[in-house]
């Protein structure tokens, strides 16, 4: 599969290689992972304010990987050497201005529409003012689960974001809609 060169994004960023054990092989160029379809690492954040209402944002139109969609996750690749823990605190005041530790909750090898990637998600609870980095995160909004579980299958939703969401549920032992 050759993957256009507007997806996969910067050409400096570099990561952890990893296998389907989720353990390094090397260090490599993320772009050159997402063209090869090599494994690497995704941190992600869901965000739940006191209410446990799940914050939701759009992307921006501009974007190379998912222009416009929905996502109920923050996060990125995890740095080269960079636990999932503190790449996923560093993707949460990067692209909201909260400084918090996540809890670590599950990971998986997501097969990834664009390439494959060892996922791992984390929750936190935001008590403080968000502050979208606006590169990222075009529009947001705090929904309760049943509003999410109805934009999850709307078309313009992340579809690793989907599986992500669908795990998550399946774990909490909750059925999706």
């Amino acid at each position: 599969m050759s993957v256009p060169l507007a997806i996969v994004g910067r050409m400096d960023e570099l990561v952890d290689r990893v296998d389907e054990r989720d353990e390094v092989l090397g260090v490599v160029d993320r772009g050159e992972a997402i063209r090869r379809g090599w494994l690497h690492r995704i941190a992600t954040v869901v965000c739940r304010d006191a209410g446990g209402r799940i914050l939701v944002h759009r992307r921006p139109d501009g974007v190379s990987r998912f222009p416009g969609q929905f996502n109920w996750m923050v996060g990125g690749a995890a740095d080269v050497g960079e636990p999932y823990e503190a790449a996923a605190a560093r993707e949460l005041a990067e692209e909201l201005g909260v400084r918090a530790s996540p809890r670590f909750v599950f990971k998986f090898r997501c097969a990834g529409v664009i390439s494959p990637y060892w996922l791992g998600l984390h929750e936190v609870v935001v008590a403080e003012p968000v502050a979208p980095d606006p590169s990222e995160i075009a529009w947001y909004d705090w929904l309760t689960e049943p509003e999410l579980i109805e934009l999850v299958g709307n078309r313009a939703f992340v579809p690793d974001a989907r599986e992500a969401f669908d795990r998550y549920r399946a774990l909490s032992g909750r059925r999706t809609a």
